[in-house]
């Protein structure tokens, strides 16, 4: 994959895993992914269980260390033929890895891992969900304070954005507001999520947050998956950066202004590009 061109160490880690250093070298590997990872198995019956560990994470350092290009493996996936996770906690990447080796297929796994997570303690799991859990594909909320019942919006997100939404949520005290993280993005756990919204039956809006701009992330890839799973009447919109021709802004401060402008959208009043199933 050309890891070794400065993107990488040049051995994989104890558990056979090559971790990529920087984002950026989808660029240069993408030829050998389209040819070799997505598409191996369709064309030439070959079996990968290769894990990606990409750096991809809009934490205001520039456009070549925010974004792995999640859009181009979104675009990449079907036929069951890849997966593509953003694992949120400590234990949920322990049980995605695990889950990679004892399964009884190989499929190649695409990991986003954003760096803050490392430093989030929010992120860190206790040890019981490492000895007893298993690895979720979607995670609903957990405060008491959230009653099934009384939610009005959803908001779907995946990745790290979903630590700065539960904290505006708990500032706003917005408790009439549910959050759902989408662990696994590629398949897409049908059944699992339909599972989350039934908790609110009286949710009317959902909004799609992402850190990414509007034309990159998972938006576009994810909508009819989250229609699938709304009840009629239901609206969708998105929530997040417009769409832009880099990855990130090059300003820390821009950046800052931004990510402010996502959270704020997120609980506002529905406006723009709004679906209603």
């Amino acid at each position: 994959l050309g890891f070794e061109y400065g993107y990488s160490t040049s051995e994989p880690n104890e558990l056979g895993i090559w971790e990529a250093q920087f984002g950026d070298f989808v660029n240069g590997a993408q030829v050998v992914i389209d040819q070799f990872i997505a598409a191996g198995e369709v064309k030439w019956g070959r079996i990968c269980g290769l894990v990606m560990m990409l750096p991809h994470g809009f934490e205001g350092q520039g456009p070549e260390h925010s974004s792995a290009r999640l859009e181009r493996f979104m675009q990449l996936a079907a036929d069951n033929n890849m997966q593509i996770c953003q694992p949120t906690s400590a234990s949920q990447i322990f049980h995605l890895l695990r889950r990679q080796m004892v399964r009884q297929f190989r499929k190649p796994l695409i990991i986003f891992t954003p760096k803050s997570l490392l430093r989030n303690k929010d992120a860190t799991s206790p040890l019981s969900e490492f000895t007893k859990g298993e690895f979720r594909t979607v995670i609903g909320p957990s405060r008491t304070e959230v009653e099934g019942d009384s939610v009005k919006r959803v908001i779907v997100c995946s990745g790290k954005v979903a630590y700065d939404l539960i904290r505006r949520r708990d500032e706003k005290k917005a408790w009439d507001v549910a959050i759902v993280r989408v662990e696994q993005l590629y398949p897409f756990p049908h059944k699992a999520f339909a599972a989350e919204m039934k908790r609110f039956p009286n949710a009317t809006e959902v909004v799609w947050c992402q850190d990414e701009p509007q034309n990159q992330g998972a938006w576009f890839f994810v909508q009819h998956n989250i229609l699938e799973n709304m009840s009629d009447g239901m609206k969708l919109a998105y929530a997040g950066r417009p769409a832009s021709a880099s990855p990130a802004c090059g300003y820390a401060h821009l950046h800052q202004e931004q990510q402010k402008s996502l959270l704020n959208a997120a609980f506002a009043k529905l406006k723009g590009y709004v679906i209603t199933k």
